[in-house]
């Protein structure tokens, strides 16, 4: 049956989200109509990316997919920090650059270079989309020293000893993201206090660079390398412009991170993000992931154990504001409902070919009756359990009908369309060739199985029970299952 091509969808007003800095769910409402303006902080390539990197890249890469899925146009940055970032997030200490570059005897940017590309093929493992602008920190100085001028011009930033710092007592707003209260942050609570700054809780713009610092840049203030934080707000704004729509980033960027983004932005004079999305975090075993406990683990890791797609699926799982477990028991449940949904789409398109024509009413209404629900739980603040859940009840109705008898070809188009569009494009599975499309190859394994079942039949007829049996063991193995039914013989992956 041949589709009509089908006419853009118009942009969805009923998308709601929690927005961390008002701390509700709200509509969203874009700044350009049908358009959406992304920025997500990544990671500081300094080392191989660990689960927490994955959680936060495929909460955000549903998300971005979800927009797109409700007709709107996406321009998704994500930033990669090569520079500026200092040991224990403060504004002392070696930058982490630095201490890894003297680790592996390498250059800066060998090291920049060596593990951004680690990450972006940990991020193609777990078929996260590329962005639309993946900015580095050390591209962008002219940016980052033009922000900070405008901070010293306004009163709200000064320089030190070759250091700037941004002056909070002159920003009242700050602490609004985290409902931190200026006078409760204690001195010393972070790091050590400078003398070369007005107050403990100013945060570094630019760091004077001592001799020896490799990473080094000219600047009014002298040779030196910006501060972790003013690079995201410098590009943000650089490439999605003056009040853009959502910034996200893991929850334990909250403070001090986007805190300070959000005052030197403003402070600066600038609009800023209107909404704010967070990530929670992940536990192993019952615990929060942490290198002392022994419990760390990279994506690499986990990727040498299990299916890509399998971790996937275990992500989108949980909610991206939940904690998400992993465990041998998150995994096992994660491999079998996994399984179930690719078995399906697999049965849908291996019966395509042979189907006869027509429409399935009462399975069509069911089709259409969970993709609705897919959808409403996404336009609920990105509820990916529930729209999984869809996935499911979806799942059950076909393999009842399924089972029962032949289904139309148009029905089955529209099963194989619901699980390729809401839980390939939508929630990123099915990815890497883990189901195959009706295509020559598909029908070549249609026939091959044909061909192998007639065998383990005549090893039957022939009592041979033992090589029959071995037959289905070793289909077993590679995921292929075989059914012995009143209507004869069935095989499902």
């Amino acid at each position: 049956m041949t589709q009509r091509p089908t006419a853009p969808r118009q942009p969805d007003p009923n998308i709601v989200l929690y927005d961390t800095l008002t701390r509700q769910k709200v509509t969203f409402e874009p700044t350009t109509p049908g358009r959406v303006g992304m920025y997500l902080c990544g990671p500081t390539v300094y080392s191989d990316a660990h689960l927490g990197h994955a959680k936060k890249e495929v909460a955000f890469d549903v998300i971005r997919r979800s927009f797109t899925h409700f007709g709107y146009q996406v321009r998704y940055v994500a930033n990669i920090t090569d520079v500026g970032h200092l040991q224990n997030d403060s504004d002392d200490g070696e930058d982490k650059m630095l201490a890894r570059a003297r680790l592996e005897q390498l250059e800066p940017m060998e090291v920049a270079d060596k593990y951004f590309w680690s990450f972006m093929h940990d991020m193609e493992a777990l078929n996260v989309l590329k962005p639309s602008i993946n900015p580095r920190a050390t591209g962008h100085i002219t940016e980052q020293i033009a922000l900070i001028t405008e901070l010293i011009e306004r009163g709200h930033a000064y320089e030190s000893a070759g250091s700037v710092y941004f002056d909070v007592r002159s920003w009242p707003q700050y602490g609004k993201l985290s409902g931190r209260k200026l006078d409760d942050q204690e001195e010393g609570v972070r790091e050590a206090v400078r003398e070369e700054k007005r107050d403990p809780r100013d945060f570094a713009l630019w760091k004077n660079a001592e001799p020896g610092h490799i990473m080094r840049w000219e600047s009014p203030w002298g040779v030196g390398f910006p501060g972790w934080h003013i690079e995201c707000s410098a590009m943000s704004l650089k490439y999605l412009g003056e009040g853009f729509d959502i910034h996200g980033g893991g929850l334990d960027l909250q403070f001090p991170h986007h805190e300070a983004e959000i005052a030197q932005a403003e402070a600066a004079g600038h609009a800023f993000a209107r909404y704010w999305m967070h990530n929670n975090m992940l536990t192993i075993g019952g615990e929060k992931m942490s290198k002392s406990k022994g419990n760390f683990l990279t994506i690499q890791d986990v990727l040498s154990q299990h299916d890509p797609m399998v971790v996937r699926f275990l992500l989108v799982g949980s909610h991206y504001r939940s904690i998400t477990e992993f465990s041998d028991a998150a995994f096992e449940s994660a491999r079998s409902g996994y399984r179930r949904l690719e078995a399906a789409l697999h049965e849908v398109e291996r019966r395509l070919s042979t189907a006869p024509a027509g429409q399935h009413a009462a399975l069509d209404a069911k089709i259409a009756a969970h993709v609705q629900a897919f959808e409403n739980a996404l336009r609920d603040d990105f509820n990916t359990p529930r729209a999984v859940a869809a996935l499911f009840g979806l799942t059950t109705d076909l393999n009842a009908a399924l089972n029962t008898g032949d289904v139309p070809q148009g029905t089955l188009e529209a099963a194989r369309a619901a699980y390729r569009d809401l839980g390939g494009e939508v929630l990123g599975l099915f990815a890497g060739g883990a189901a195959p499309t009706q295509s020559d190859d598909s029908q070549v394994v249609g026939a091959l199985m044909d061909l192998v079942l007639k065998a383990r039949q005549n090893y039957r007829l022939n009592k041979q029970y033992a090589e029959a049996d071995e037959l289905r063991d070793t289909l077993a193995r590679v995921g292929v299952t075989v059914e012995d039914t009143k209507d004869g013989v069935r095989w499902k992956r």
